[in-house]
């Protein structure tokens, strides 16, 4: 059955648009110059691949071509170790691994998705806070 135009696009949502109004700040998620790199114990460094600046996780974020906007979220040690990636990946700005949780990811996945929402994100990379901002159309 094809689906209405104007179905409601929280119907498979576990959370309302209510829990994503207003403003959220997701503290310490975003990559930042204090992200957690592996130190190789014999020599007390830092391998080359997990070598990296704010600058170049942001430019890689914003190269992903998507319409959704991307953010650089840190990558575990234990995958910089295993697949020797960078220390920084990219993903939506509304990505569990920043929201904390699926049940959020998908509000404001939603929300960003709908028309009756606005919905904005400021990135501040220094303290690696992410701060998410969804209001309703016609109140903004």
């Amino acid at each position: 059955m094809p689906e209405k135009p104007d179905a409601d696009p929280f119907l498979d949502c576990e959370l309302g648009p209510d829990a994503v109004l207003g403003t959220r700040t997701f503290e310490d998620v975003l990559f930042n110059e204090e992200t957690e790199t592996p130190v190789n114990v014999l020599t007390g460094e830092t391998p080359a691949h997990s070598q990296a600046t704010v600058e170049e996780a942001t430019a890689f974020a914003a190269s992903i071509d998507t319409d959704t906007p991307q953010i650089a979220l840190p990558a575990s040690v234990e995958t910089q170790i295993e697949t020797q990636s960078k220390p920084y990946t990219a993903a939506a700005f509304f990505h569990f691994k920043a929201t904390g949780s699926l049940e959020l990811h998908r509000a404001y996945h939603a929300a960003y998705e709908c028309d009756a929402f606005s919905v904005d994100f400021e990135a501040d990379y220094e303290a690696g806070d992410l701060t998410i901002t969804v209001e309703r159309a016609a109140d903004s």
